[in-house]
């Protein structure tokens, strides 16, 4: 909360938290949306909503104070009393019978409490007693058990870029910011026991829990059923009046029918006419579109309303990889775009469903075991020749490296050093507490999801700083849980190359259709045999180029054989 704006020429002041609880689904929707004002319009600021956007989202949800790092609790710091007491009014009235007065009690080896908490303590219980709110015990939890702070102190330094044993100051907690029993906090607060049993009270007052929501798009047709039924008869003749037949007209028309089926029954016509349609967009923008490629492939309505271009019955593609009514999951087409012009086409679904109905969504990245040992050791000071080798002895598994605790049991030159040298057992023993924590967010390489209404009264919003369109702060799994879907806008670099060549070729004279190559030009399958394929999509490995020196292919079967 911002909660003492700068005067002009000052330097702003650190937000600081308080802690808000929905009571029912209005005080859920509520917090979603102060979630969102965190990031979104702050223009480089620090995530933060001001007093006023408080009010403004306030029905349905329980205030606790913030303790003595709240706002209320810094101006008791800098013995700014009268704000205090003014911001701690403004917030019973914001939050009348809702607001609790947050008290917060960690104390050291000599049983002194923090120094802002002594300084904040008294000047609480006061303002509660004159105002009339209650009081409640809370525990500042960083870490599960008490045995976990200095792994936890080492993973403050990896994220301000400090040293565990350096003299300057720097961000530090206590052994006592650990998840405390029933009796721990009874005990802690023994003198205002009503303290403790305001949690209770708070707890039976807070009802609401999430729930998973049925999957949720704008709507594209009034009749969504016809309208994907029109397309798809109309596409597929379309198709057959130009290609080779793989099979009669009455086994396309029977495949069709069957497929439309299902789609209908499981309630999918809307995702399928979205996804064609921002298709057509492109392709009739100029902008490459790739033919198609996993399951999705496999589908004849796909392919009649030009979501691929690849005919499933020439190929003998299965529909039920890609939809099976015995196992219901949203369809999920993997669509690649040309690289250079991919926001392009994001462009237009925002243009046509909403700004506010579009976002990207965020994903975490975990911190393994290899990075965990170069930053543990980083922050301990030990030199980076030996980080470095420690971090080469843990092996890796597929593309993930082994777990540190895996890697001590499998790699005796690992235990060796281990068993050698404190520091080394103190930066394995950190690094195991850590590993597989959450390190740092980004944005879905691909996934957007698309809603029938603001997406922020479904999920809450964050703003990535290097992209103007706002991101999920749930990942993947919860977002689906919310009940949105995502659309993958895949960048392809190979589709740009291939364009820049075709632009290349025009500026010649030669003018070539990409979708109608020939798939059994000799010259083409020679190249493939001498694994001359760098750059080429999906063959370009060295696993992959050894593979084709093996097998020499001769048609684009042995490739698809291949690539598979």
């Amino acid at each position: 909360v911002a909660y003492d704006p700068a005067q002009p020429g000052e330097k702003p002041r650190d937000p600081a938290a308080v802690v808000l609880l929905a009571q029912n689904e209005r005080g859920y929707e509520n917090l979603m949306k102060l979630n969102s004002c965190l990031y979104l319009d702050k223009h480089g600021a620090l995530p933060q909503v001001t007093v006023d956007e408080l009010a403004q989202y306030s029905d349905g949800l329980i205030c606790l104070s913030g303790g003595p790092d709240g706002p209320v609790g810094k101006l008791l710091q800098s013995a700014q009393d009268p704000k205090a007491q003014a911001l701690m009014q403004r917030l019973a009235s914001i939050y009348p019978d809702r607001l609790y007065v947050e008290l917060q009690r960690h104390p050291g080896e000599g049983g002194q409490c923090t120094e802002a908490e002594r300084a904040t303590e008294r000047g609480f219980v006061e303002m509660a007693y004159a105002m009339d709110l209650p009081l409640v015990a809370t525990n500042d939890v960083h870490f599960p058990k008490p045995d976990m702070f200095e792994a936890h102190d080492a993973l403050l330094c990896i994220a301000d870029g400090a040293y565990v044993d350096q003299q300057e100051p720097r961000r530090r907690l206590t052994p006592q910011h650990y998840f405390k029993s029933q009796e721990e906090m009874i005990t802690l607060f023994a003198d205002l026991p009503e303290a403790v049993e305001n949690t209770v009270e708070i707890a039976r007052r807070c009802a609401f829990a999430a729930y998973r929501r049925k999957p949720i798009l704008p709507k594209f047709a009034d009749d969504e059923v016809s309208e994907l039924r029109r397309q798809a008869h109309e596409g597929l003749k379309a198709r057959l009046s130009v290609i080779p037949h793989a099979a009669p007209v009455e086994e396309y028309e029977k495949r069709l029918a069957f497929e439309l089926d299902i789609i209908e029954g499981m309630g999918f016509p809307g995702y399928f006419l979205i996804v064609a349609d921002f298709i057509k967009w492109a392709k009739d923008n100029n902008i490459p579109v790739g033919p198609g490629r996993g399951s999705g492939a496999g589908s004849l309505v796909a392919y009649a309303l030009t979501i691929t271009d690849l005919d499933p019955l020439r190929y003998n593609l299965l529909f039920e990889r890609f939809l099976n009514p015995e196992r219901v999951s949203m369809p999920d087409f993997d669509i690649d775009f040309c690289m250079d012009r991919r926001e392009e086409v994001i462009a237009y679904v925002q243009e046509k469903y909403g700004r506010d109905r579009v976002a990207q969504i965020i994903t975490f990245g975990a911190l393994l075991s290899k990075a965990a040992v170069r930053d543990i050791g980083r922050v301990l000071q030990m030199p980076y020749g030996q980080v470095d080798r420690l971090s080469k002895l843990i092996p890796v598994e597929g593309v993930k490296p082994m777990s540190i605790e895996k890697a001590l049991a499998e790699e005796p030159r690992l235990r060796e050093e281990a068993n050698a040298e404190e520091v080394v057992k103190r930066l394995l023993n950190y690094g195991q507490q850590v590993e597989g924590l959450l390190r740092n967010a980004s944005t879905h390489a691909a996934g957007v999801v698309i809603g029938d209404r603001p997406i922020d009264e479904l999920v809450p919003l964050y703003q990535d700083p290097r992209s103007d369109m706002p991101a999920t702060q749930f990942n993947m799994k919860w977002v689906e849980q919310a009940g949105l879907v995502k659309f993958d806008f895949l960048g392809l670099k190979t589709l740009t190359v291939i364009q820049n060549a075709l632009d290349l070729l025009k500026l010649r004279g030669v003018d070539i259709d990409i979708g109608q190559i020939p798939l059994d030009d000799e010259k083409t399958y020679k190249l493939y045999a001498s694994a001359k394929t760098v750059a080429v999509f999906q063959v370009e490995s060295s696993g992959m180029m050894d593979a084709l020196k093996r097998m020499k292919p001769t048609c684009i079967e042995d490739i698809v054989a291949l690539v598979a």
